[in-house]
């Protein structure tokens, strides 16, 4: 006969109590919501953004509610200046690279400038940051969780996207060659990879009724994602539920990629 304690040990945990997670890109949007639900799940929480007045504000909000958060001003494109202010901090147990831009443009339209600024971002960044999360968390013999935000786009091509899915598609392969290589030190690497999210910064690009069906003809569920559809795949990769969890990509794409 099956108890109830041995039913309960067959349920994961979500918890991420007495973890500190960096989330960057924290100030709005989804690296927002994502900081927020680790503090809510347990986690002492380190919102990173250029801006400091968003994260002050939800950081404030946080400890205000009984969780533990604080911020980081950086601009995580300056390698350097982010490694010196990583080196003052104690280390950190999860890492989210959520920083990211896009330039979408035909191919004739890309310049030098639209290139270096989404790949200095979208992959420069997220590579020394994970080096530098990296080895601290070697260094400290500690276990860690590295969650590299993607996107549909690192799987499929679209118009207008080329510089974007070089960028993600560059970051799918970082994902997979981090996951063999850290994974001897107890570090798992695994990637999200939404579709088209509503948020604030989208919303002017659905304002166009001719965009925003070709986007809705393309995904099966006939929506949009929704910020809370990618909070949850953040806090189970993060979590011991996800402890087999490596150099995996979750789509969260209601569809796109399945046809």
């Amino acid at each position: 006969m099956t108890t109830g304690k041995e039913l309960s040990g067959l349920v994961p945990s979500f918890r991420l109590d007495g973890r500190r997670a960096l989330v960057t890109g924290a100030g709005r949007g989804i690296g927002n919501a994502i900081a927020k639900a680790y503090a809510a799940s347990g986690a002492e929480v380190t919102l990173c953004a250029r801006t400091a007045t968003e994260i002050e504000e939800t950081a404030e909000q946080l400890c205000q509610a009984g969780y533990a958060a604080d911020t980081l001003v950086a601009d995580v494109s300056d390698v350097e200046a982010l490694a010196q202010a990583l080196d003052r901090r104690s280390s950190y147990d999860i890492l989210v690279n959520n920083a990211g831009t896009n330039r979408p443009k035909p191919l004739p339209d890309i310049t030098t400038a639209d290139y270096d600024t989404v790949m200095n971002l979208n992959v420069r960044a997220v590579y020394f940051a994970t080096q530098v999360v990296t080895n601290r968390m070697r260094q400290e013999g500690k276990n860690g969780v590295i969650i590299n935000m993607s996107s549909q786009m690192g799987h499929v091509g679209a118009t207008n996207r080329t510089l974007y899915c070089t960028s993600k598609w560059a970051l799918e392969g970082l994902n997979k060659a981090l996951a063999v290589e850290l994974a001897p030190y107890g570090i798992r690497t695994n990637a999200i990879c939404p579709t088209f999210v509503d948020t604030p910064m989208t919303k002017p690009m659905f304002e166009d009724p001719e965009f925003l069906s070709s986007v809705l003809a393309k995904i099966p569920l006939g929506r949009l994602a929704e910020v809370g559809d990618i909070v949850g795949v953040a806090v189970f990769l993060a979590s011991d539920a996800a402890a087999m969890m490596n150099g995996s990509s979750i789509l969260v794409d209601g569809g796109w990629t399945a046809e």
